[in-house]
């Protein structure tokens, strides 16, 4: 059966990787929902996170491809129990709406979405959180005339106490000790 899946790839940040990865989800015809990559907490090593939805079984074969990758350090597949997970975002609206429309104001506080900048003629909006709330705030607005929406890819960090890739490289580092000895 089919969910969605949380894919975390840590790897070197190299030219051309993440079209090889993006190719190993295609080729499986696997749909990426969302994608963001930035630096990890380790220096040098970029975090690449996706969600995509398929079965356990192809999340599993698409962890094993990817790890296959030179520059890939680790994989990991993680469902939505795993992790704690948020996504950023923006919508641009009129300013005339805001000013004229009072139920606009409560809207605004009862999302918790915060104003980052107000011109004479479009104010954009903050709103962090879950895509349904996300979603949701932006089925609100569009009453109001949204000139542009933008939603970031997901990111995510687990509810293991570390990184699971800094578990990874504590394990291969004790395993390196150990064949020196």
């Amino acid at each position: 059966m089919e969910q969605l899946f949380t894919f975390s790839i840590f790897s070197e940040n190299r030219v051309g990787l993440l079209n090889q990865i993006s190719i190993i989800f295609t080729r499986r015809s696997v749909n990426i929902e969302t994608l963001s990559v930035s630096p990890s907490s380790i220096p040098g090593i970029h975090k690449f996170t996706i969600t995509a939805c398929c079965t356990p079984d192809m999340a599993e074969k698409i962890v094993m491809q990817v790890e296959k990758r030179i520059d890939v350090l680790r994989a990991f597949y993680l469902t939505d129990d795993d992790i704690v997970y948020q996504e950023i975002a923006l919508y641009k609206v009129p300013t005339e709406q805001i000013i004229a429309e009072k139920q606009l104001e409560h809207i605004i506080r009862h999302y918790n979405a915060r104003i980052l900048e107000i011109d004479k003629s479009y104010t954009v909006l903050e709103k962090a959180g879950h895509p349904d709330e996300t979603e949701a705030l932006f089925h609100e607005l569009q009453k109001y005339g949204i000139r542009q929406f933008v939603r970031s890819g997901r990111v995510a960090v687990t509810k293991c106490d570390a990184e699971y890739l800094d578990i990874y490289l504590e394990q291969q580092d004790q395993r390196r000790k150990q064949l020196e000895a």
